[in-house]
């Protein structure tokens, strides 16, 4: 199935450009068209990249890829097999495709968290990696280089904790790495490269201090500016050593950044030199905020600016939501800043359990904007709100036009996100612009 629509977002702010314009069109507005794939759950992630290497980036969300750059045509590069009763009525039960996600009653979950490409094999093909349910395996599929039918499966990892991990260079060896928990410590998994398909050797950086499957927000970047990468979770940072030969435990410094949300970064927000870090609160409630870091002599400290509260009074522009459990980082409009991509993690555990659980799926990106007296302000704009996020968001420029898009993949299914840009007035911008309270 798919279906294309625009944004609600797209609605209200056009609504003014529809009068003749001016040559002396002043602002650029973004909006995001909507184009749905299906409306099964099959992953609570998804992503883009060039696979059968002509040029376009493809889609890959659950057990497919549809081919870019009109993504009309599905591959099944795992078996899809999954189904589950729904029951209609009295005497009616149906057989529906893949995990019981918006389309059934019950809560359940995928197989299927993360996804990313990748040359693990170094033959010119990008493979499909797939990090599953917090506590089980990590695969990569081996692309057949654009041969049909299903994709060898290689397990490189057999016990993938947290529910934020990555794929990503955390060494600075110029190779990405598995970063997450596993049996109680934080670390990182890298592969041999000489023989891509063996397992992957687990290097821990913390003591095996009982981190479980389930812990929330973990993420990676210079906390320091000593050029290295450093984790970061929700209890502190760790600080990457000088050397990592031998494996040696990572200095974590101590702060609190919430109960746990989803990916967090490292980045200047307020361009003093600084990396400040940006995280959502928790995961299953509300908020996001971005920690200010500034330097008492040789030491840090972090304060905190929220963004999104538990009630629209919390916020600066009034926005509340729950359920962000995926954020990215990308510079959105242009202006050499990076913004901040995240949303709704719609029923993360179904109709019951959550704070508003059933509210709207929405999808915002917020816009980085430092002021001419060093304020800096975080402006809302919605993307969406019927699509939302998983526990991963990807934003990137997926149609190669030079505009960042979104993908989705998630209970309510799969989606892609475009940017559309429009000139318009100074005055019809302000009126299109979220209002501060």
């Amino acid at each position: 199935m798919l279906s294309l629509t625009r944004g609600l977002f797209l609605v209200v702010a056009l609504v003014p450009c529809l009068a003749p314009m001016t040559q002396a069109a002043e602002k650029t507005l973004i909006s995001f068209e909507r184009r749905q794939f299906n409306d099964q759950f099959w992953s609570e992630g998804a992503t883009f990249g060039d696979l059968n290497n002509d040029g376009h980036n493809d889609l890959v969300s659950g057990p497919w890829w549809w081919e870019g750059p009109g993504f009309e045509k599905r591959h099944e590069y795992y078996p899809a097999t999954t189904t589950f009763p729904l029951k209609l009525g009295p005497q009616t039960t149906v057989t529906v495709p893949g995990f019981e996600g918006a389309l059934g009653k019950n809560n359940t979950y995928s197989n299927n968290f993360f996804a990313y490409t990748h040359d693990f094999n170094s033959d010119g093909w990008r493979d499909i990696l797939i990090i599953g349910f917090p506590g089980k395996e990590t695969s990569w599929f081996e692309n057949p280089q654009a041969g049909d039918g299903h994709w060898k499966r290689h397990v490189i990892f057999d016990q993938t904790d947290n529910e934020s991990p990555t794929f990503a260079d955390i060494t600075g060896d110029g190779r990405p790495e598995l970063v997450c928990i596993t049996k109680g410590a934080y670390g990182y998994a890298s592969p041999n490269p000489k023989s891509p398909t063996d397992k992957w050797t687990f290097h821990p950086i913390s003591p095996r201090k009982g981190y479980g499957n389930f812990t929330h927000g973990m993420g990676l970047g210079d906390v320091n500016g000593d050029g290295r990468t450093d984790l970061l979770e929700k209890d502190g940072w760790w600080e990457q050593p000088e050397k990592l030969e031998g494996d040696p435990e990572w200095r974590h410094h101590p702060h609190n950044f919430g109960t746990g949300g989803a990916q967090m970064y490292a980045y200047d927000v307020n361009g003093d030199g600084l990396n400040d870090i940006i995280t959502s609160l928790a995961a299953h409630a509300y908020g996001l905020a971005w920690y200010e870091q500034v330097r008492e002599g040789d030491h840090e400290k972090f304060i905190p600016h929220v963004l999104v509260g538990d009630k629209p009074s919390a916020s600066p522009y009034g926005v509340k939501f729950s359920e962000l459990h995926a954020i990215d980082l990308v510079d959105v409009d242009g202006d050499g800043l990076k913004d901040i991509v995240t949303g709704k993690r719609f029923w993360s555990h179904g109709r019951t359990g959550d704070p508003d659980r059933n509210d709207a799926a929405v999808t915002y990106w917020f816009q980085l904007v430092r002021n001419a007296d060093k304020s800096v302000d975080f402006v809302p704009w919605l993307i969406s709100d019927d699509v939302g996020v998983g526990v991963q968001v990807v934003a990137g420029d997926v149609n190669k036009d030079g505009l960042p898009d979104v993908v989705v993949g998630n209970k309510k299914g799969t989606f892609l996100l475009t940017q559309i840009r429009q000139q318009v007035s100074a005055d019809d911008y302000e009126k299109a612009r979220p209002k501060r309270q």
